[in-house]
């Protein structure tokens, strides 16, 4: 700064320094990106609009791989009924007095809850450890945590299955939620945010009395929000969308999610209905757009904020 601009900035007159044209974007580079990031919205965005455009064709139009061959929507060709045929495809539970499809969708959301409430506990509990405490070898225990990262999941899938039978929790809620209420990215994200938070905050709350726990609950989880909503909609995400271990472990329709409900559209002798498949699915899909929407915000400020840090 020049002694010019140091007596003006004395003053209370604010200076700045003047950018070089060239550094700045140029409209045609402006477009350029505006363009790929459009174009990489629609290639994202095709199969859901196939998937919901399907499941309101009928048969025919299916099997003839017509796109979009209705009137304006409120037409009677529009195939509505679709979605009540792919719920009552399902079948009846008997027990319960009710359609399957309730019941599937009961034990998504109860499974999802339960697995982000425990990955919640258990993610913030060991990266607050792993960020704000002081404790020996905290570093290597945190590089042996992430070592588990490369280990693939279909390696341990037959051991945890065989420990869900000498547990006696095959086909419980026990088996369907407790191996997964901890996750390695969930302890990787919320500590790499936890360690932002200047030291002088737990300083503070030692003078007022406040012990960790508190401090935890009081300061840094309300500090730390757009992180742990990103971990709770990244694993409620997994678990509605889960599909390998629900039918692992669990034997019969009362026990089974959504995800496994798919499989039974699967192709017979009569081939697959492709239209109640896509309207099933899109029911499926549903709950997982809807809380994406209302988190977005807290989502994306999480990605962005949580620098890798330590």
């Amino acid at each position: 700064m020049t002694n010019g601009a140091a007596a003006l900035e004395a003053n209370g007159i604010r200076t700045s320094t003047p950018t070089h044209p060239s550094a700045r974007p140029t409209a045609g580079a402006r477009a350029f990106v505006y363009a790929f990031l459009i174009i990489g919205s629609i290639a994202s965005l095709l199969p859901f609009i196939y998937m919901a455009t399907t499941s309101l064709k009928s048969y025919g139009s299916v099997i003839n791989n017509i796109f979009w061959p209705w009137a304006p929507l409120g037409s009677e060709l529009v195939q509505w009924q679709n979605y009540p045929e792919a719920i009552r495809a399902i079948g009846w539970d008997s027990q319960w007095q009710t359609w399957l499809f309730f019941r599937y969708f009961g034990n998504s959301l109860i499974v999802a809850l339960v697995t982000v409430t425990g990955v919640l506990i258990t993610s913030t509990l060991a990266a607050y450890a792993l960020a704000q405490m002081n404790l020996p070898g905290k570093n290597f225990v945190f590089l042996l945590v992430l070592a588990t990262l490369m280990i693939p999941q279909d390696l341990t899938l037959v051991p945890k299955v065989v420990m869900m039978y000498q547990l006696k929790w095959y086909n419980t809620y026990f088996a369907l939620t407790v191996p997964f209420m901890t996750s390695v990215f969930a302890i990787f994200l919320c500590r790499q945010f936890f360690l932002q938070l200047p030291k002088d905050l737990f300083e503070a709350a030692i003078m007022d009395g406040a012990g960790h726990l508190r401090y935890l609950l009081s300061v840094v989880l309300p500090l730390s929000k757009p992180a742990i909503v990103t971990v709770g909609l990244l694993q409620f995400i997994w678990a509605w969308d889960e599909f390998k271990w629900p039918l692992l472990v669990t034997r019969n329709s009362n026990m089974r999610v959504l995800a496994v409900g798919l499989q039974q559209f699967s192709s017979g002798e009569g081939g697959t209905n492709t239209q109640l498949l896509m309207a099933f699915a899109t029911v499926v899909v549903l709950p997982v757009i809807v809380a994406y929407f209302l988190t977005q915000r807290y989502f994306t400020q999480g990605f962005i904020t949580s620098g890798i840090k330590g």
